[in-house]
């Protein structure tokens, strides 16, 4: 077994995975990590030009695949999925990391807007799930990790995007509970505000730092905000097998952000 340096056993050389929202932010950081363990990758996001570039620098970059895609068009979806199928053969790990809240944040969102919302959040990880998990249940064997927020279980964010975000985090509970019988163990994080190149916390610090310096000093015990890189021991501990006894679990990594008790 492999050990690495923060000391989790772990066997991921030679697993493949499917990573989704893998152009910036926490999908770069985690699509680079998950290469270093030696696990093959088909990256999915909106945008081909960045997808090469994170797969240029990650790892034996030949033994992973881009594919670009708009995870709320389910042709799109599909599509996307098959030739990762095609590519991988055997698909060991999903990791959903494509999320956010599209800039909508007016409290009484409309359907359409709240629709725009839960297909980037939830419904492209089901869809993708309902592609890919059957072929692990035969086999008796994966990981799926959903990135939810600090927002699945706490009024933090906008209207849309914790409602989005707590429904994300009910499916993966629950259906981490049907199938864990199964071999194939189905989890979630939920992390508070991080800094991850390109994204929204990283745009905010751009724009309007007065507001990121506010809610590190009201909201953060630690008075710093973290990075994406401190979020990647435990969710290669998910990827692995090492979790199995994980399934339909949802595990805060917030550095103190979060108030509630229970998860």
């Amino acid at each position: 077994m492999q050990k690495n340096n923060v000391g989790v056993i772990r066997v991921l050389n030679g697993k493949k995975a499917i990573v989704t929202g893998a152009s910036y932010g926490l999908g770069a950081v985690c699509a680079k990590a998950l290469a270093l363990e030696g696990v093959s990758m088909v990256l999915i996001a909106r945008t081909k030009q960045k997808l090469e570039e994170v797969r240029q620098n990650c790892k034996n970059p030949d033994n992973h695949l881009t594919v670009e895609a708009d995870l709320t068009d389910i042709a799109q979806l599909k599509d996307a999925i098959k030739t990762s199928v095609d590519f991988l053969g055997d698909v060991d790990i999903i990791l959903h990391v494509a999320g956010g809240g599209l800039g909508l944040r007016d409290p009484l969102l409309n359907a359409e807007g709240m629709e725009k919302l839960f297909q980037l959040n939830m419904f492209a990880a089901a869809e993708i799930n309902t592609l890919v998990i059957p072929e692990m249940l035969k086999k008796r064997k994966g990981n799926v990790v959903h990135i939810c927020s600090i927002a699945s279980s706490e009024a933090t964010g906008s209207v849309g995007y914790n409602t989005a975000k707590a429904a994300l985090a009910a499916y993966v509970r629950t259906l981490g509970r049907e199938v864990a019988g199964s071999g194939v163990v189905v989890t979630g994080i939920l992390p508070g505000g991080f800094f991850a190149q390109g994204n929204s916390w990283a745009r905010l610090q751009n724009k309007k730092p007065d507001i990121v310096k506010r809610f590190v000093e009201e909201n953060l015990p630690r008075k710093f905000l973290g990075k994406a890189e401190e979020l990647v021991p435990m969710i290669l501990l998910l990827c692995s097998e090492s979790a199995s006894m994980m399934g339909g679990c949802l595990v805060p990594i917030d550095a103190g952000e979060g108030k509630s008790y229970l998860q």
